[in-house]
């Protein structure tokens, strides 16, 4: 039951928590691996036959254990350290060194005892003695510092063995089979530091992406909900006053007009839950005949030219944004009389025009002001296109947004002929 609770708490986790589970464990394995080399080579049977004293051979085991003790929050905190999450207290990596050596003194001192031809097993608890320290200094200090660090470590292994009474060729083959495993730990510790530091990278970046993710879905519905309400409330405002104004005269028609405000409601509706679906297109011809039908019932002689029926979905979709944005600021500023809205073809692409009179200086809309502005800005570049509004001086108002277009296949009549 235990192992299958274990298992699921494996399985349940993230991809990264898994590196980080792995490496951690690997560098706890490694550090009490070298531990346990110590304690079984101090009382192998040369040693427990020698005239080693028992109280030095129990030292040197207790030394070790108190090594492992010590290196394993150690590892923990250089691994942390190494990945940016915190630093290493000095006083810990000198008490690990200072133990280090302890434990290597303790085993030269039983290699006196029993004699180097007699326990070749030495050097290999000499290597041993070693990791420990090893596997977290290498992650506390920067790359440059862990050479000098492991030919020391085995320069002094190497001449504690000659004080021991150690021959020339095992000192030198201390010396060779120190610094190459010494090294190949430091190589494989850090690598395994890196890797897991690049997988953290990845997971945070991952975070800001889906981050980002969010924060552009919220702009998107800030910006749709922005088109999609800003010409239906303009409207409902205009036809609720000529209503007002026509049932103060008495006219029946004041009941149609409620009636279309409405279904205009209904129809905004619908729109903002479109909008929160995501499912929301606008549709070109549609937006133009809307625009010219709004404007003409606000007393505003409005022209189309073109419907770009043959456009694209995606063009289509985002000139109609524009149609609506563009009639929205008509009927929002100044007191415009005729309004004239064009689909041209463009060298590269189409372009939409949408021009109107009766703007006042105080109640220009300029270039890079508005949030519809700045919204229908943003949808143009997605496809490419691009987005030119203002006054023009003279108490007409300019918009125009070009789109590019692929290329055509064939000669075929122009997208903007009208059906």
């Amino acid at each position: 039951m235990w192992v299958r609770a274990q298992v699921r708490r494996w399985q349940r986790r993230e991809g990264f928590d898994k590196i980080d589970l792995y490496t951690r464990g690997t560098l706890h394995s490694t550090v009490w691996g070298a531990v346990l080399c110590v304690v079984l080579l101090s009382v192998t049977r040369p040693v427990r036959h020698s005239d080693a004293p028992a109280v030095l051979i129990a030292l040197t085991v207790l030394t070790a254990i108190a090594q492992g003790l010590c290196s394993a929050p150690l590892v923990a905190r250089a691994l942390d350290s190494y990945l940016g999450r915190g630093a290493v207290a000095r006083r810990l990596v000198v008490l690990a060194a200072v133990l280090s050596v302890a434990n290597a003194a303790g085993l030269l001192t039983l290699g006196g005892y029993v004699g180097t031809e007699t326990f070749p097993e030495l050097q290999l608890a000499l290597g041993a003695v070693a990791w420990p320290f090893l596997t977290p200094f290498v992650l506390a200090v920067p790359v440059w510092a862990s050479g000098p660090a492991i030919a020391a470590i085995a320069a002094g292994m190497s001449g504690g063995a000659l004080l021991a009474g150690a021959t020339g060729s095992f000192a030198l083959t201390t010396l060779a089979g120190v610094g190459f495993s010494s090294a190949l730990l430091s190589g494989t510790v850090r690598l395994s530091a890196w890797t897991l530091g690049i997988m953290q990278k990845l997971r945070d970046a991952q975070d800001v992406e889906t981050r980002l993710a969010v924060a552009e879905e919220r702009l998107r519905f800030g910006r749709d909900l922005h088109d999609v309400l800003g010409r239906n409330l303009a409207v409902i405002a205009l036809k609720s006053e000529l209503a007002v104004e026509l049932g103060q005269r008495g006219k029946p028609t004041a009941m149609d007009q409620m009636v279309e405000v409405q279904r205009i409601a209904r129809a905004s509706q619908q729109e903002v839950r479109d909008v929160v679906r995501g499912y929301r297109e606008a549709d070109l011809s549609t937006e133009l005949l809307g625009a010219q039908g709004v404007l003409r019932a606000a007393g505003i002689e409005c022209t189309v030219h073109g419907d770009g029926a043959r456009l694209p979905a995606p063009v289509q979709s985002v000139l109609g944004w524009a149609v609506r944005e563009a009639a929205t600021n008509v009927l929002r500023h100044g007191d415009p009389q005729r309004c004239a809205i064009r689909l041209e073809a463009a060298r590269d692409g189409v372009r939409l025009l949408v021009e109107n009179d009766g703007v006042t200086p105080d109640e220009a809309v300029v270039s890079g002001g508005g949030s519809g502005l700045h919204g229908l800005r943003e949808r143009l570049a997605a496809v490419g296109g691009s987005l030119d509004a203002g006054p023009t001086g003279d108490g007409m108002f300019h918009l125009a947004a070009a789109v590019p277009l692929p290329a055509p296949r064939s000669a075929a009549p122009s997208p903007l002929e009208n059906g």
